[in-house]
């Protein structure tokens, strides 16, 4: 289905306007064309619902910038701050948004990450009434916080317990402190999960059994690399758009600075299960993302170990409301296959 941005120029104040957003798009296929005093795109997407973007803009007197589209009050939040969103026939937010939630409260802790030089700040989400030491389930979200502001993983947790889909359970969100070093795959960042923070969220909470761990992006990667090392660390995995590069399909990406590290993680995990212990795993993408290709091969891999993987794609992008909105129903029933083991 074809769609039409507009940015009105009358006064001529830019010499170009371009999409900028993550579909695969060549120069010519995203450049606006002036028209009758304004600037025109037409847009056919693809595998999406829905898509963040801004527009780029030149300048007639010199200069570039990426500016929200004023033709919509529609807005996304994100990492690197806002962008415009536009909603194709078929989107629809999460019910659960507007749904009962149980009421929750924080705890901070900051356990010192032997091996990484820092303490990894950890914010806790209970349930109200579970005070510290009432042993619960432990959902474990690298970039955590992040992944409560703009993705309300939170308000997830409470509405799904009050619809009695899943146990009470805790939430912990983990910062990322040095995220490129952290999350790359690194061994040290694996360890301290398993020989810090888990040890001590088991003591200062009270944690029935293994932890589900979570993550998008590098910090999906994160998350599969620690049980890879440490098999018995978690009951299930959720991995969204993870950032399991392959030379295959992600030379653009060669020049982040842990890349080689993390493709000999990505090659050696896809080479041997030998030691594999066959958790459940839910990875969600999405389909027209830059990562779809290596998240299919990852899923794959992981599914002919052993490992019970239900590969998701999303009708969304590499964003925070994407991995939101393939929380439930599909974080949901993984919590459930993990938790009832």
């Amino acid at each position: 289905m074809g769609v039409v941005l507009r940015l009105d120029d009358p006064d001529g104040a830019f010499s170009a306007v371009r999409f900028a957003g993550d579909l695969p798009l060549s120069h010519e296929q995203r450049s606006f064309t002036r028209t009758d005093g304004a600037w025109v795109l037409e847009l056919e997407p693809r595998d999406v619902h829905r898509l963040e973007y801004k527009l780029e803009v030149d300048h007639a007197g010199g200069g570039t910038e990426h500016i929200l589209d004023p033709g919509t009050d529609k807005r996304a939040p994100g990492a690197f701050g806002e962008k415009s969103v536009l909603e194709l026939d078929g989107y629809e937010p999460p019910a659960w948004l507007d749904a009962e939630a149980v009421p929750g409260r924080y705890d901070e802790a900051a356990i010192r990450g032997r091996g990484l030089g820092a303490n990894v700040a950890v914010r806790v989400w209970s349930p109200a009434d579970a005070p510290p030491g009432t042993p619960l389930r432990l959902l474990l979200a690298n970039d955590g916080p992040e992944y409560d502001e703009l993705s309300r993983l939170t308000q997830y947790a409470g509405a799904m317990i009050a619809r009695g889909d899943v146990p009470p359970f805790r939430v912990a969100l983990l910062q990322p402190g040095d995220r490129d070093n952290w999350y790359s795959a690194s061994a040290a960042y694996s360890r301290v999960l398993d020989t810090d923070i888990l040890p001590q969220l088991r003591s200062a909470f009270g944690v029935i059994g293994a932890p589900v761990g979570m993550g998008a992006s590098l910090g999906a990667l994160a998350m599969l690399a620690a049980q890879r090392r440490f098999p018995r660390l978690f009951s299930g995995l959720f991995l969204q758009s993870g950032s399991f590069f392959m030379p295959r399909y992600d030379r653009h990406e060669s020049g982040f600075s842990r890349y080689q590290r993390i493709t000999r993680f990505v090659r050696d995990t896809r080479r041997s299960g030998a030691y594999a212990i066959g958790i459940p795993v839910t990875i969600t993408v999405g389909k027209a993302e830059e990562n779809a290709a290596n998240n299919r091969a990852m899923a794959k891999a992981l599914s002919e170990q052993g490992y019970e993987v239900s590969l998701v794609e999303v009708l969304d992008m590499h964003n925070y409301v994407a991995w939101r909105d393939a929380f439930d129903p599909h974080l949901t029933d993984l919590l459930k296959r993990a938790w009832t083991r």
